[in-house]
């Protein structure tokens, strides 16, 4: 008896021992920390993401934040797609337009440092030559304080990303106010964050692939040669390996016999349909928006009723490689009420019969044609109707920071094929739900156009961002090279090689 009393003894001093020691853990960890600061520990994260958030984007890493971005006019706002804020802390609040005296206003808001281009001094014949712009004094560029080369019209125009960036940069250096740009040019490479190639190639393609009668090969040939020749010599390409320069390629056709060569750089290019995924790829590259061929619709006082034609398509019917779904549909949308499905090309007053169609349409289709893209969606965002996406491989503009099923329906080529799926879909849709994304395209039309000069929020602004956010990538991929630098011997430093494309990213 007296063992088990005994016992029961040793076992209750041992819980009144555990327990004390488990309170003083507790309390003396509360102490810490309110002593760091945590006192609200049960309410709060640890490490709040907000924090995080702050660390990354002045280590200029890509935000995933919720983004404003104000349109051209200052007027409309697009509002962007939402991540899962971070708990913790709220940082002080500002206006939207804020800008520190220190730092320059991306176009989300965000005090930012601007984008540094380092743009090679391209002889004339690659760029504004193309356009029959002659030098004079000796530069190779146009003045253009005084006068600006025009680009052709037609479809030529929605391939003509090229010029646009490349105006964009030549005002960077006369602009009064360089820290209200999202990027500026820089003469020395070593302060550049991105080398820029100034190559027309669309326009190339456009206008001198042909091979004329006298010559052996096109004059767009020529360009591609002679610009692999001369960017793969220099220093900067030498020092990254070709990483960290830009080159245009927005036509699926332009830089053909090039890309092969000059694959390491980031391309901007309208989708990957012709590209091997070793060559071009969604990490490595941007996708641009075309520029809208079609009338914007200025002051846009339609509504759900008021624009009677429920669906409209008019364009090329019979494609090759992946645009045989707009056949099938033809056949089976043709012979629907209130649907405008017919062939139409830009000849024979065209373009204005097509904006006609659009700004009186609710629902605008965009299939796959030869290419997952086409610049009909960007018709279709400048019209205000709804575009209608039917491009399983399709790839979007500004994708990581702009939701755009809040403005587009997407569909299945399987199931659009299916019959009445796809006007079943459409004619489903009610006032409403078709008003609020209306209201949306409206509101992110702007992040579409391009203009000269550019404008906060624009597609030239919008464009050098989504470059901006491939920077930190590219940095850690040419610091990694660069590792064992220093124990290469110097003689054999000019023999290293870049990786074959499939290692390399």
């Amino acid at each position: 008896m007296a063992e088990k009393q005994g016992s029961s003894i040793t076992r209750k001093s041992f819980f009144c021992l555990f327990l004390t020691t488990t309170m003083l853990f507790v309390l003396s960890w509360l102490f810490v920390l309110r002593s760091t600061g945590h006192s609200g520990f049960f309410d709060r994260k640890l490490l709040p993401t907000e924090k995080l958030r702050t660390v990354i984007n002045n280590g200029n890493s890509e935000s995933s934040s919720q983004s404003n971005v104000e349109s051209s006019n200052g007027s409309s706002r697009a509002i962007l797609a939402n991540n899962e804020e971070g708990e913790g802390e709220e940082p002080p609040k500002r206006e939207e337009g804020f800008q520190d005296k220190d730092g320059a206003m991306n176009c989300n808001g965000n005090v930012k440092e601007p984008l540094k281009i380092f743009m090679y001094d391209l002889d004339p014949d690659f760029h504004f030559g193309l356009l029959d712009w002659k030098p004079e004094g000796g530069s190779v560029w146009p003045d253009i304080r005084t006068s600006i080369p025009s680009y052709p019209g037609g479809l030529n125009l929605q391939h003509s990303i090229e010029y646009w960036l490349t105006l964009d940069l030549l005002a960077s250096e006369i602009s009064d106010n360089p820290n209200n740009r999202v990027a500026i040019r820089v003469q020395n490479s070593s302060e550049a964050d991105l080398i820029f190639i100034p190559f027309f190639s669309s326009l190339s393609y456009n206008r001198f692939s042909k091979v004329n009668p006298h010559q052996k090969r096109s004059k767009n040939k020529v360009l591609q040669a002679k610009l692999v020749k001369f960017v793969t010599a220099q220093k900067e390409w030498k020092m990254s390996g070709g990483r960290d320069h830009v080159i245009m390629a927005h036509h699926p056709n332009s830089m053909l016999n090039a890309r092969m060569q000059l694959w390491p750089a980031i391309f901007i290019l309208a989708d990957f349909g012709r590209y091997p995924l070793n060559i071009a790829n969604v990490n490595k590259d941007v996708i641009a928006p075309y520029k809208h061929v079609i009338k914007s619709y200025v002051n846009d006082t339609s509504d759900f009723d008021s624009r009677k034609t429920l669906l409209f398509f008019q364009g090329a019917i019979y494609r090759k490689d992946g645009g045989f779904a707009r056949q099938e549909l033809y056949y089976l949308l043709r012979d629907e009420k209130d649907v405008h499905f017919s062939f139409g090309s830009v000849k024979k007053d065209g373009v204005n019969k097509a904006s006609q169609g659009m700004h009186s349409s609710k629902f605008c289709l965009n299939i796959a044609g030869d290419t997952p893209s086409s610049n009909r969606l960007f018709d279709a965002i400048a019209s205000h109707c709804v575009p209608v996406i039917i491009s399983d491989e399709i790839e979007l503009p500004y994708e990581d920071v702009l939701n755009y099923s809040e403005f587009c329906l997407f569909v299945r080529t399987s199931d659009a094929l299916k019959e009445k799926f796809l006007i079943n879909l459409i004619r489903s849709i009610k006032k409403e739900e078709w008003t609020r994304m209306w209201e949306k395209l409206k509101e992110v039309e702007p992040l579409f156009e391009f203009q000269y000069p550019s404008k906060e929020g624009d597609a030239v602004q919008m464009i050098w961002q989504s470059l901006a956010h491939k920077v930190p990538a590219i940095k850690m991929k040419v610091n990694k090279s660069r590792r064992y630098f220093h124990s290469v011997p110097r003689r054999e430093r000019g023999l290293r090689t870049i990786p074959a494309p499939h290692n390399f990213w």
